[in-house]
């Protein structure tokens, strides 16, 4: 396994490449991190994970300066599953101060984005820099963030990149709490809590596969179970999963998004789901 730190060494050693798929993280790697590598290893001959904590996608009041940065562990876990690690910093990814970004869709400035203004525009501004860098023919993006793979999706097919999506599921912890570099902020009391968030999400898909479509009526029942549990909620959505645009009683294919705060840390989950119209 290779480590590279600039462009030129990442261009050079992948020119004669034919089969490329990538895996672009901020690091801090937990089994959902392996478990995509592995999805990648099955469809390409070479695979490239990135390691990069992007400060574009932070806003002044998140924990960029507090983000966990453990190269030397990341690479350990990645040995023997990753041919390449691209480790850059954040003067190679931003030589100048970036003035050009891309301006995702509306729907970026809802859900997660509504509180996080900009986050995504840094995040498909970066990915877009780091497939030009890597020029792969796969990447994987996992679905726990779902909004960020509906943005991932929608930058490749708008701009006409030759560069096929896969998505890997949502790896979980034995009681069903979505695998996160944040779960490490947790603490012993907190963390024995956070799997009431997949909790209320559980309870919505439960209630609206027995016929409940009073949509608004289900997300404010979750924010308020949540809320009760000294939970600061940030969102519970039932969207399309084929637009994230509001859910329909027509709908078939529906995921149920959550983000909120236990403590400091904030979480997120959904659960994508199918009912008869």
């Amino acid at each position: 396994m290779q480590i590279i730190q600039t462009i030129s060494e990442l261009r050079k050693t992948l020119k004669n490449q034919t089969s490329i798929a990538f895996l672009p993280t901020m690091g801090n790697l937990h089994a959902g991190h392996i478990h995509l590598v592995e999805i990648a290893k099955q469809h390409a001959k070479c695979v490239v994970v990135s390691i990069f904590v992007n400060p574009l996608q932070f806003g002044p009041n998140e924990d960029l300066a507090n983000y966990p940065r453990t190269l030397e562990a990341d690479c350990a876990k990645l040995s023997g599953l990753a041919d390449i690690v691209f480790a850059p910093s954040v003067t190679e990814m931003y030589p100048e101060v970036q003035t050009m970004t891309i301006s995702p869709p509306p729907i970026a400035n809802e859900l997660c984005g509504a509180t996080r203004l900009g986050h995504f525009s840094g995040v498909v501004t970066v990915v877009m820099k780091l497939f030009n860098m890597v020029r792969p023919d796969i990447a994987i993006f996992g679905k726990k963030d779902f909004q960020q793979l509906f943005m991932i999706k929608e930058l490749v097919k708008q701009f006409n990149l030759p560069i096929e999506i896969i998505a890997g599921e949502t790896v979980r912890e034995v009681d069903g709490l979505a695998m996160s570099s944040r779960n490490g902020y947790l603490s012993t009391d907190e963390r024995l809590v956070a799997i009431q968030l997949n909790m209320a999400l559980r309870g919505i898909v439960v209630a609206t596969k027995n016929g409940n479509k009073n949509f608004v009526e289900l997300e404010q029942q979750a924010i308020q179970q949540l809320s009760q549990h000294n939970w600061l909620v940030d969102y519970i959505s039932i969207r399309s999963s084929a637009n994230l645009k509001p859910a329909l009683a027509t709908d078939k294919n529906l995921v149920v998004l959550g983000a909120a705060k236990i403590g400091k840390t904030r979480l997120i989950d959904n659960i994508e789901f199918c009912i008869d119209a």
